[in-house]
């Protein structure tokens, strides 16, 4: 008997996506060589049909600033961003947390950059994450798509989680709301 569940089923774990180099590269194409700080990142297909990912960042230096050798909100903003991009790639290439899991890889680049967009961002940082090396979580908590209306197009509303610590204590985290824009499918004379 499954004393979790009081059932004699058996609890079916959750499925893991193991790095992939080959689309880790696909969605940081869109970055500065020395602004890809994802070096790799693993999925995780929750129970409830969204994912988490749990990477694994480097950032030798800041392209803005002289060293400080600590993670600060900007980093915090691009990483998630990595992260998160990548989440959804591997989202759409496995089939995974729909509507995501509906669209093509191509799909995916076209809309990679135009489509989406943080609307709420929040951070709080509770001891220093050093930046050289160091660890991010990212949890989609709840996803949603509005029909859209006369004034605006629709949309895929993701409610996300993120956090970042190191080896040394260092902790921070966030909460970001994500609108994708999330244009019918394609028909087949490729209309919108």
């Amino acid at each position: 008997m499954d004393t979790a569940t009081g059932t004699g089923a058996a609890a079916i774990a959750p499925a893991q996506y193991a790095n992939d180099e080959d689309l880790l590269a696909e969605v940081l194409r869109v970055y500065r060589a020395d602004c890809r700080y994802l070096k790799s990142a693993v999925i995780t297909d929750t129970e409830s049909g969204l994912v988490t990912g749990t990477c694994e960042f480097s950032i030798p230096a800041p392209f803005y600033i002289e060293d400080t050798g600590h993670f600060n909100a900007v980093e915090f903003n691009l990483c998630y961003n990595q992260m998160m991009y990548y989440a959804v790639a591997k989202s759409v290439k496995e089939g995974l947390m729909k509507p995501f899991g509906d669209w093509t890889p191509d799909e995916y680049r076209e809309r990679q950059l135009a489509d989406f967009l943080i609307v709420d961002f929040k951070s709080s940082f509770r001891q220093g994450v050093r930046s050289h090396h160091f660890y991010g979580e990212i949890a989609f908590a709840r996803l949603h798509t509005t029909v859209g209306g006369r004034n605006w197009r629709p949309m895929i509303i993701a409610d996300t989680t993120c956090r970042y610590w190191d080896d040394f204590g260092g902790h921070c985290a966030g909460e970001v709301r994500l609108a994708v824009t999330n244009p019918p499918a394609r028909t087949a004379g490729g209309d919108r």
